[in-house]
């Protein structure tokens, strides 16, 4: 039987993405479970608040691990804004926010554009907690592009002047830092 772990997140795509690493594991939203804690997110790192989440919702459950996340963008040209309150620091829709950002940095040249976007995931069972980061370097792109993804995948321009919204979904897999850190929590369980 497949040991459980609760996945902090009601986003199928997240669900899908560790379902496929953690193969020998049961990934559960924590939804399902009808587990509704909501962890404020206020450490100063996205490390620090995966760990927090994680380890706050596992203490909870009953022989379960919690996977949790948290990720966002550091603007280079912004000082790394908008950092670990990527999630709150506007009200809004995705594009919405994503044109909020490209105001941000109108007539601002390419290579002062810089963006780093970092997915930190923490695995915990309440006593022990497994934490990895992983990250995706890019440029702020000029305007809107592409059809696919989300968050900010149409704003996020590669090195190859593609964004993210204009990748395959394999393409966007073999790059995802979300995939990356999910992969290196991976080893780090199976040494253990």
């Amino acid at each position: 039987m497949k040991k459980d772990i609760v996945m902090a997140s009601g986003n199928s795509g997240k669900i899908k993405e560790a379902q496929e690493i953690f193969k020998e594991y049961k990934i559960i939203p924590m939804k399902e479970l009808e587990i509704n804690i909501d962890v404020e997110e206020d450490k100063e790192t996205f490390v620090g608040n995966a760990i927090k989440k994680a380890e706050t919702i596992a203490k909870e459950l009953d022989d379960k691990m919690c996977l949790s996340d948290d990720s966002g963008i550091e603007i280079e040209y912004l000082n790394g804004f908008p950092g670990v309150h990527t999630k709150r620091w506007f009200n809004g829709t995705d594009r919405e926010r994503n044109l909020a950002i490209l105001d941000k940095l109108q007539g601002v040249p390419k290579d002062k554009r810089k963006i780093k976007f970092i997915t930190a995931i923490a695995l915990s069972d309440g006593n022990e907690t497994i934490s990895v980061e992983a990250s995706i370097d890019g440029y702020v792109a000029e305007t809107l592009r592409g059809e696919s993804g989300f968050g900010f995948d149409e704003i996020f321009e590669l090195e190859d002047g593609r964004t993210l919204a204009e990748l395959s979904n394999e393409e966007k897999n073999e790059i995802s830092a979300r995939r990356k850190a999910l992969e290196k929590l991976a080893e780090k369980v199976i040494k253990k």
